[in-house]
């Protein structure tokens, strides 16, 4: 070939080439992509419009409106560029919608725009709020769907069948929300979605006492499988082959246990034929009865990431070798029967940023030597796990922690300088309660963990002034210890202060003016058994969230605050044993949910008897008012029922007792002060018998009414056989009399202790 020719033959190529690369550079040049669809951008900004931005409806901290962007003028006009949009690069239909965690509030129903779409292949709206709607049927309209996420949305009810028609469907998450696959189910589900990769289907009501389907560890391509939370069910594992590909399986909280190869309601052992999963890296069976002990082949299968098995019943020993896995990132042993020593050293695993062993009978240790070698935790639960002497070292350069919990060891001495300085931006939870611990070693102004939302030191030997937490706190607890002092002007600017648990010290002086402050954000205040002086402040606020009070035991004067009256959520209040001069609050009664009123042991005067104005005790279960200065005990006009109780003739300090006009019967006691009330206190009582009426007890009850009145003082308050329920004063009053004299302390101090302590879980 002549050179010229071969030099035009090259030329031509080298220009065919350009021309090829130009072509190409200017088809994915972003100028000429396809723009959206109108009709598809019409219907994304009707989706838009149709729901509420909130910020209480997503959990996740990094939660932001992505709507807010998506607007039709100027650049932006283009909803291919909207935040949480995807479009195909060659058609310009939207393909993809991630719309999760983005403060997304409202229902959605059949004539949502979002159906519209009907070029959706991935479709994410987790962490939002959707206002308990249920999934619409109109779902089937996306039949291109592989990757649907609904997960933590609050939607509700049944799971429409239309969804069996996403044939292509890979993943599917609906999990944490109050949904129900009945009807159909879960084998429906399986037998029509055949592509699933990932099934996550935690808290989804799966049936009420239902099989768990076999056909599931059958689907091919099934990598992950979360479905916990579902105590009914029942079922069978199969026989794993070595061959699956399942990397996650996560069955906890389903109130069930493993016998043999069988999922059922009954103890059992962790079955065997996990071991054959051998692409497994995640296994959780939280909360299921498990029994026996831990297999030894976990301790081989080196790609566990992740492996959780508490609470259960398991016991024995923990294997070493699960210490030694190398790629561990969560181990999640608490709440066992576990015995042994475990040695933190051990642990090889760099990863690990969870390590949980909390309430198991073991016996942990280590020392500092180990700190250099062990993973940065995150998460560390050493709950109950004998752990004596001095402050743990091994916790030496542990300045990653977010969650700790060291209570109820033998812990002694001082927290340690050295722990103070540990995650201060990261620590939000920690727990030293139960321990041994007598103060801080550096003494601070303010604890130094400037994210801390959750302290527990009760039941400590802890000494000196009340320790002040950052702002950032929620839960404060710090009973049963010796602090000594005041309250601090301080605690009053914690503006997120929801549980504050003081009680059980030797606090003292008066309560700061300021402390009706925090009743904006608390629920519970304890400040029980210190030795605070002085008038409780009149400065709860407008809008005090407060449900349980408890200022019993202390030495307050003057009359109960009528701030207190601001406190419409109040459920509990107890101001026993201290120097309350006032007469019987009846203003309390406007309490719509007021169940517990301890008045006892104070210098309450007056009369007990019908209020003036419309003041109700819609709810009142016990009260409490002995060892006061009361004299017009009236409950008249209710509809007491049942026997009066013959331990009311113990009282001495009642002038007046009025029962008249009520359905009681029985006979009437008689002794001491009883015998000085005329027939007018027990009138239009057609069952009573016995002076001062002129009906006359017969059948032996005069007899019956001597034996009880001999057994009565070893009887519990709530055993009187009389449910002195008063339904009435003629406003509605509901309350439930216990006279103090007559009860039995110990039953009474464990019913109030129980009922005020369900705030501290």
């Amino acid at each position: 070939m002549p050179s010229s020719v071969r030099f035009l033959t090259v030329r031509m190529f080298s220009l065919l080439l350009l021309l090829f690369i130009h072509l190409r550079a200017c088809h994915s040049s972003p100028s000429i992509h396809p723009q959206c669809h109108d009709e598809e951008s019409h219907a994304l900004l009707q989706f838009k419009q149709s729901l509420a931005i909130n910020e209480s409806a997503s959990f996740d901290p990094s939660a932001y409106p992505k709507v807010a962007s998506w607007k039709v003028d100027g650049e932006s006009g283009d909803c291919c560029s909207w935040d949480g949009v995807e479009c195909d690069r060659d058609s310009g239909h939207v393909i993809g919608l991630d719309l999760s965690s983005s403060f997304l509030y409202g229902s959605i129903d059949s004539n949502s725009t979002l159906f519209h779409l009907v070029h959706l292949r991935r479709l994410n709206l987790a962490d939002n709020d959707f206002n308990n709607s249920e999934i619409p049927s109109e779902i089937r309209n996306l039949p291109r769907l592989f990757d649907l996420n609904l997960s933590m949305s609050l939607f509700s009810g049944q799971i429409p069948a239309e969804i069996l028609e996403l044939s292509k469907l890979v993943s599917i998450d609906l999990g944490l929300n109050s949904l129900k696959l009945q009807k159909p189910g879960l084998q429906h589900l399986v037998e029509a979605l055949t592509n699933l990769e990932v099934l996550h289907l935690s808290g989804v009501d799966i049936s009420a006492k239902g099989e768990f389907p076999m056909g599931i560890f059958q689907l091919p391509n099934l990598r992950f499988l979360r479905i916990r939370s579902n105590p009914y069910l029942t079922g069978y594992l199969p026989e794993f082959q070595s061959g699956s590909q399942l990397e996650l399986l996560m069955l906890g909280g389903s109130g069930t246990s493993f016998s043999g190869l069988r999922l059922t309601n009954l103890y059992g052992e962790i079955p065997s034929c996990l071991g054959n999963l051998t692409q497994l890296a995640v296994l959780k069976l939280h909360k299921n009865k498990l029994a026996g002990q831990i297999p030894s082949w976990i301790g081989n299968h080196t790609l566990f990431i992740s492996l959780g098995l508490g609470p259960n019943r398991l016991h024995g020993p923990i294997p070493e070798s699960i210490f030694r896995l190398p790629n561990l990132e969560e181990l999640d042993l608490q709440k066992n029967l576990f015995r042994g020593t475990v040695n933190v050293g051990l642990l090889r695993s760099r990863s690990l940023v969870s390590f949980q062993l909390s309430g198991n009978n073991l016996s942990v240790i280590g020392n500092i030597n180990d700190s250099i070698a062990l993973p940065k935790f995150q998460i560390l639960g050493l709950g109950g796990c004998n752990l004596s002497g001095e402050f743990p070292s091994f916790l030496h350069g542990q300045n990653h922690l977010e969650f700790v919990e060291l209570g109820g060891n033998q812990i002694e001495g001082h927290i340690p300088k050295w722990f103070m300085n540990l995650g201060t931006e990261t620590l939000w939870h920690l727990d030293l309660s139960g321990n041994f611990l007598t103060g801080f070693e550096q003494s601070v102004d303010i604890l130094p963990w400037n994210n801390l939302r959750d302290l527990k030191l009760s039941g400590n030997k802890l000494e000196g002034a009340l320790p002040i937490p950052p702002r950032s706190i929620i839960s404060y607890m710090v009973s049963d210890n010796r602090l000594t002092g005041e309250i601090p002007q301080a605690i009053c600017n914690l503006p997120s202060l929801v549980f504050l648990q003081l009680s059980s010290n030797n606090l003292s002086s008066k309560l700061p003016q300021c402390l009706g402050n925090i009743s904006h954000s608390a629920s519970v205040l304890d400040l029980r058994n210190n030795s605070f002086s002085g008038d409780i402040p009149d400065s709860f606020s407008n809008d005090c969230t407060l449900r349980a009070i408890d200022f019993s035991q202390n030495q307050f004067e003057g009359k109960i605050p009528r701030s207190l009256a601001n406190c419409a959520e109040l459920e509990i209040l107890n101001i026993e044993k201290n120097k309350i001069n006032d007469v019987f609050p009846s203003w309390l009664g406007i309490f719509p949910k007021l169940r517990v009123l301890i008045l006892r042991s104070n210098r309450l005067h007056g009369v007990i008897g019908k209020p003036r104005a419309n003041f109700e005790f819609q709810r009142l279960q016990i009260v409490d008012l002995s060892d006061n200065c009361f004299r017009a005990l009236d409950l008249s006009q209710n509809k007491l029922t049942g026997e009066i109780p013959v331990q009311l003739a113990q009282l001495t300090f009642l002038a007046v007792f009025n029962v008249s006009g009520n359905v009681l019967s029985g006979p009437i006691p008689r002794g001491n002060q009883f015998d000085t009330f005329d027939r007018t206190s027990f009138d239009a009582n057609p069952g009573l018998c016995g002076k001062p009426l002129s009906r006359k007890c017969g059948n032996g009850e005069d007899s019956l009414l001597a034996a009880k009145r001999d057994e009565g003082s070893a009887a519990y308050p709530l055993e009187f056989g009389w449910k002195v329920v008063v339904i009435g004063y003629a406003s509605g009053l509901v309350i439930g009399v216990i006279l103090g004299c007559v009860m039995d302390t110990r039953k009474y101090e464990w019913l109030v202790k129980n009922y005020f302590a369900r705030w501290q879980r």
